[in-house]
């Protein structure tokens, strides 16, 4: 860890951290120490990405290719109306630039494919999933799972949202749950609908955002009780949540007894993230 001492503007800014004894100055340094990718600027990433930022997570990459759309407001709160037709990463950039200039941005046009992902995760200490889309969840969890990887999970349909975090850290044969544990296969490609066909509540993705960036807050301060081993199920319109214990499964392919994936070149992303035959 680096210096411990915060300059005047740092104890300024962090003040309501510093004062808490769970957090205090050595807690704060470790924010600003950690760094994090998120993969996706979208109605998960924007609170996220905000929140990481304000607490003073020192790095952040983001990753999206996708381009601002008018509709996107509704719910993606780090970009704003002059930004339509922008990269959502050149937008979500100068949102974290407007609210804590202590923060290093990284940005990543780009899609996470088995080709980029191990280059755009290699020199960042957590990676938050804020995607949309199956293959991008299946490819980011198994590569995490073989580097060994903190993983935040997050994910939104209409009203509904759920929560879990995966650190990857392995003791000798034993090993935590994956995405896989809990979701051994993807559905079949069209049989779920995303928001556009279907709508997203657009507050929903702030609340299911904010308690992923709560999760990467509390790993890097080493404080509190993660959601690993927990599926957090939130339902808005009852406004209730549930807690699923989740177990790893010694049949997962990616980190069970008898692994079958030992590289995400040993599977077909674009389908139903199946094992390639290969």
């Amino acid at each position: 860890m680096s210096d411990l001492r915060l300059d005047a503007t740092q104890l300024d800014r962090y003040s309501r951290h510093v004062i808490m004894d769970e957090i205090g100055p050595e807690g704060q340094k470790r924010l600003l120490d950690g760094s994090v990718l998120t993969v996706g600027a979208g109605g998960l990433g924007s609170p996220a990405i905000q929140y990481l930022a304000a607490a003073g997570i020192g790095r952040l990459g983001i990753v999206d290719d996708d381009v601002v759309e008018r509709s996107n407001l509704q719910r993606q709160i780090v970009h704003g109306d002059a930004d339509v037709g922008r990269p959502k990463v050149d937008s979500a950039a100068d949102h974290v630039a407007q609210l804590n200039p202590d923060i290093e941005v990284e940005t990543y046009e780009t899609r996470v494919t088995p080709d980029t992902v191990a280059d755009l995760v290699a020199d960042y200490d957590v990676v938050l999933d804020a995607s949309d889309n199956f293959a991008t969840r299946y490819l980011l969890n198994d590569h995490c799972v073989l580097t060994e990887t903190p993983l935040s999970h997050g994910a939104i349909y209409r009203f509904e949202g759920q929560i879990t975090t995966f650190t990857n850290e392995r003791s000798g044969n034993e090993s935590p749950p994956c995405y896989r544990c809990i979701f051994p296969e993807a559905p079949e490609p069209g049989t779920v609908p995303d928001c556009a066909t279907t709508g997203v509540l657009g507050v929903l993705p702030g609340t299911v955002g904010c308690i992923q960036a709560t999760e990467v807050v509390k790993f890097f301060l080493e404080k509190g009780d993660l959601l690993e081993g927990r599926l957090l199920m939130y339902d808005a319109m009852d406004m209730s949540f549930e807690e699923v214990p989740v177990q790893s499964n010694p049949s997962c392919p990616v980190c069970g007894d008898d692994p079958e994936i030992e590289s995400v070149g040993d599977v077909a992303y674009e389908g139903t993230c199946e094992i390639s035959a290969d």
